[in-house]
């Protein structure tokens, strides 16, 4: 079967959200001079996102709110269990200001997204929200490359759930095996999308993150993906299947 679209992850594979997380939080701990409290950047940046992820999660589950969930990070990262709804959203709007004046796409997008244009149909799943993920993708310049931007809050369930892959591709119009996937975690992005029947492909921009699922192409840049999907890229090995 053709592969005819392809859907896309946004954080960390077309936007370089880590980059941006990282100097965001930094720039915020700087302003408030507590950026000594968690050690080394990198050893802050890791706590936030193990704090981010943690907290996600239980949204994603159904418990809480999506801005609950938001201000509850703050007060964790804080160590402030306390800290006012106010004062939460204060220190996330101004870290959020930081992040935002970081915020760049990866040199490879724009080429690939180019060399794919005239031969492949293109949308976005993301395990965030449209009021975030819209406005980003706007402000990048690459919300008009894409037909449909299907996010997990307003859908009510998430990657790696089949559910929300098949959710993408039916506001696509395709069946799951005429549709791509590319993204950048090996098990929310590729393993969701292959068990959920789409050609999955993991985007290892760093590469040393073992060998990641079966069945599922790896690259390396998104420079590969043109030549990957002009292949035989359901069955073959040329793409570094696994």
């Amino acid at each position: 079967m053709a592969i005819r679209a392809i859907l896309w992850d946004i954080d960390d594979t077309l936007f370089d959200y880590t980059g941006a997380d990282a100097a965001g939080l930094s720039r915020k701990l700087e302003e408030e001079r507590i950026a000594g409290r968690y050690g080394t950047p990198a050893q802050a940046l890791a706590l936030w996102r193990q704090i981010t992820d943690r907290h996600w999660a239980r949204f994603a589950a159904g418990e809480g709110t999506f801005q609950g969930q938001r201000r509850e990070r703050v007060r964790e990262f804080l160590g402030e269990p306390g800290m006012s709804a106010e004062a939460a959203d204060a220190w996330l709007e101004r870290y959020i200001e930081h992040y935002k004046a970081a915020w760049t796409v990866f040199p490879d997008v724009v080429p690939a997204l180019d060399a794919l244009a005239g031969d492949y149909r293109h949308g976005v799943l993301s395990n965030s929200s449209t009021a975030n993920q819209d406005p980003k993708l706007r402000d990048l310049g690459l919300r008009d490359r894409f037909e449909v931007l299907v996010c997990a809050v307003e859908l009510g369930i998430s990657k790696p759930e089949a559910g929300a892959f098949l959710a993408a591709c039916e506001a696509l119009g395709l069946p799951p095996g005429e549709v791509a996937y590319v993204g950048d975690q090996p098990e929310i992005d590729a393993r969701g999308a292959r068990d959920a029947g789409l050609l999955a492909i993991w985007l290892d921009r760093d590469g040393g993150r073992g060998d990641g699922p079966d069945g599922v192409h790896r690259i390396a840049g998104l420079g590969q993906l043109p030549e990957l999907l002009a292949g035989d890229t359901r069955f073959g090995a040329r793409s570094g299947i696994r």
